[in-house]
This record gives structure tokens, sequence and C-alpha cells, in this order.
């Protein structure tokens, strides 16, 4: 007889705010219902998950990513051929930049930016290289009343021109004539599933507060990316090979270290598709 989830799915919290590793499930293998949500609770209260020891393909990665919604195809870079829904995550000696080295949410720039990632990596290296994910949900809370009734009601655009334009060429894709997303979002968002407040600006995509002056933008979003990134909010993934991280987007920024230059550091995520913020 097999043991229910509850009995062999174990969620292990890494920090008080946010972060935590689950163990006794295989998630490369197809997953019945009752570990599926239990994979869902724990993303919805720990913000972002990991697992360890998960040799996935790039079918069973996607097939995992389906489960809790469609997959987003990214705005600019090329998947494997036949995969437009994978997304290479590859840094070694010949990179002059690596995917993630500045503090963001995944192409937030989007009308609907994206509820999720999953990201495998099956070569790190020997040291570094480690993720660090900010809970935005604790950069709110952390807020005085007042300066949260000062965000209440403003929104701010998010772009992916600066981000996104030519990016790529070093894998063949040619942007020219093609426009990146650009889309307005609220400062502060209301998460659809848990209800809780988080911020939502970005150093990576967001270019300004809408309907102030540029230097009332500019200060404000010094202060709000500041503020979000206080070690206070984070927790800190060290990589071994095939291990994975979901992360929540809608209440998540991340950051990827580059401090293994030239170790290889290379693996794959998918990208489920979100809703509009409110």
């Amino acid at each position: 007889m097999s043991l229910a989830v509850h009995d062999r799915l174990k969620v292990v919290p890494l920090t008080r705010r946010i972060g935590a590793e689950v163990l006794g499930v295989d998630i490369t293998r197809a997953l019945d219902a009752a570990e599926r949500d239990a994979i869902e609770r724990a993303l919805l209260e720990h913000q972002v998950i990991f697992f360890r020891d998960q040799p996935f393909e790039l079918e069973s990665q996607k097939a995992f990513g389906r489960l809790f919604g469609a997959l987003h195809v990214h705005p600019g870079a090329p998947g494997p051929e036949g995969h437009p829904e994978i997304l290479r995550i590859h840094a070694d000696a010949q990179s002059r930049h690596v995917a993630g080295e500045a503090w963001h949410s995944d192409v937030s720039c989007d009308l609907a930016p994206p509820l999720g990632s999953i990201l495998h990596l099956h070569t790190v290296p020997a040291s570094g290289g480690d993720t660090l994910f900010a809970s935005m949900y604790a950069a709110y809370d952390a807020l005085s009343d007042r300066f949260k009734a000062l965000l209440e009601g403003l929104t701010a655009t998010h772009d992916g021109e600066h981000v996104y334009r030519g990016r790529y060429r070093h894998l063949g894709a040619n942007d020219a004539g093609r426009s990146y997303p650009r889309a307005s979002h609220p400062v502060v968002r209301t998460h659809p599933a848990t209800g809780r407040k988080a911020l939502f600006v970005n150093p990576g995509f967001t270019t300004h507060i809408d309907g102030l002056p540029r230097a009332e933008s500019d200060a404000l979003l010094a202060f709000l990316h500041a503020h979000s990134q206080k070690p206070d909010f984070q927790v800190r993934f060290r990589w071994r090979p095939h291990s994975v991280a979901f992360w929540d987007n809608r209440c998540v920024q991340h950051l990827a270290v580059w401090d293994y230059f030239p170790d290889v550091r290379s693996g794959h995520r998918v990208t489920i598709q979100g809703d509009r913020p409110f």
C-alpha cells in the first residue's frame, strides 16, 4: 500500500520568509493530482521551492510545467529546435553576460507576466553560481502604513526593449523590425491565489512610475529597489547538478550571481503563462 502524499512528500522551510526544499517526490515522472496540489500549496506558501536530483529531459520538464498552466514562449530568446517553450540558460568562458545578473521578475514587461518559472541546471560550477530570491510580500509588508498609502493606485511601465534588443544575436535571433513587450502594471499587485500584496517593480524592466516627473519617479524607484533587495527578505540557493528551482513570479524577484567565470553553468527553464496584474 503506497504512502499518502503527506507522509512521503516533505516540505522543509529554508527561511521564515521565503524558500523551502521539497523532498520525497520525483518530478521527472507523471504526478498524480494529490502530488501536483501539494507542490502548488508549497509554492504558494513559500514562494520559491527547490528540488534535488531531478534529471529532467526537455519533454519531462515541459510536462511538469504544464501541470500548473500553459507554457510561455520567450519574446526574444530562441528555444532549442522543436522546443520553443524552452529557454536555455548557459554561461561559459565565451559569455559576455549571463541571464538574470540583475534583480528582476521574469518578463514583467508582458501584458500578462508569467505566473512562475522552473529552472533545471544539469551542469554547475564547482563553486559559485548561486541564485538569490527575494520575497516581494516581505518587502511590501515591511513598509510603513503611510508609505503603503503613497504607493496605492500607482502604476509603473515595464519595457523589454532595453533588455532584449540585440541580446540574442549570438544565438541566431535577428530582431530587426521586432517589437518587444511594454506594459503598465500596479506598483503593488495583489496575488490572485493568496490575496496577499506584493511590490511589483524591478530594476531589470521597470523604467518609470507613470504620471510622475522623472526626478520623482527615479527617486521612488531607487528606494523601492534598494528596499526590495534587503537580505532580510532573501533566500540563497546553492545549486548541485540536476537541482530544480520553481519560483512564483508574481511575488518573487531573483538574481543569478555570476561569480564563477570562466566555468560552465548550464540548463533549461520553462515558464508558465500568467495573468494581468491587479
